[in-house]
């Protein structure tokens, strides 16, 4: 089975200086859910970036068979969805659902069929009522929510979730593993929270240093506490 991300020597360099990844190699199958766990300022969130082609890197990055480049950037762009740490980084339509319409429209759906997602997404969500109001206008958990619609709307191959659970409380983390449980894309998720990782994930990497310090099923990765602890997760 091909990877539907394929990584290579990975590098992202910060205009500060700053190295957030260095050397990063990695290879993700389809239908797999991966946990990218480790300190804060390891490289997780600049490695889901860079698959974004939010920041600048070198090495190599494939989405699906495409190699990553400037020429390439909206049909990688237009195979995976991510969420930001902040959900104020996407929300930016006048209306909730405007702003999950949005994907599905630059994807070439039908204004018809891009409402239609739309509108399943918001329910998906437990946003339903509020289609019409403006994402700004929500609780920080009901725009996390709101974000994590955007990327459901889409028909993408790969979801990248960044800090997914944060601001939720009890009955909508729960939610929200429930939603992620049940989709069938790739998926990598950024997170400190490892009871979600533990739920979701069949793999996990560890990075700390904007390196891959461990790569290994979850059970093996989550019940060794001494390489936890050693990375701060513990």
């Amino acid at each position: 089975m091909h990877p539907i991300l394929d990584i290579e020597n990975l590098c992202v360099t910060y205009h500060d200086g700053t190295e957030a990844l260095t050397g990063v190699s990695m290879a993700v199958e389809p239908d797999r859910k991966v946990g990218l766990i480790g300190p804060n300022g390891a490289g997780k969130t600049s490695l889901l970036l860079a698959i974004m082609r939010g920041v600048p890197f070198t090495g190599r990055i494939a989405l699906d068979g495409i190699e990553s480049t400037r020429r390439t950037a909206d049909e990688i762009r237009g195979r995976c969805g991510m969420t930001f740490q902040d959900p104020d980084d996407q929300l930016f339509m006048p209306t909730l659902l405007d702003d999950a319409a949005f994907g599905p429209l630059n994807q070439g759906c039908d204004p018809e069929d891009a409402r239609a997602a739309a509108i399943g997404a918001i329910s998906a969500v437990a946003l339903s009522g509020m289609e019409d109001r403006c994402a700004h206008h929500l609780s920080g958990g009901q725009k996390r929510n709101a974000a994590l619609a955007t990327i459901l709307s889409m028909n993408v191959k790969l979801m990248l979730l960044d800090e997914p659970g944060a601001s939720l409380d009890f009955r909508s983390r729960r939610r929200l593993t429930e939603i992620l449980a049940r989709r069938e894309e790739a998926m990598m998720l950024a997170t400190h929270d490892l009871n979600m990782v533990a739920e979701l994930c069949d793999r996990v990497i560890v990075m700390d240093g904007g390196k891959i310090a461990a790569d290994a099923p979850a059970d093996t990765i989550l019940n060794d506490s001494r390489l936890l602890g050693a990375h701060g997760l513990a």
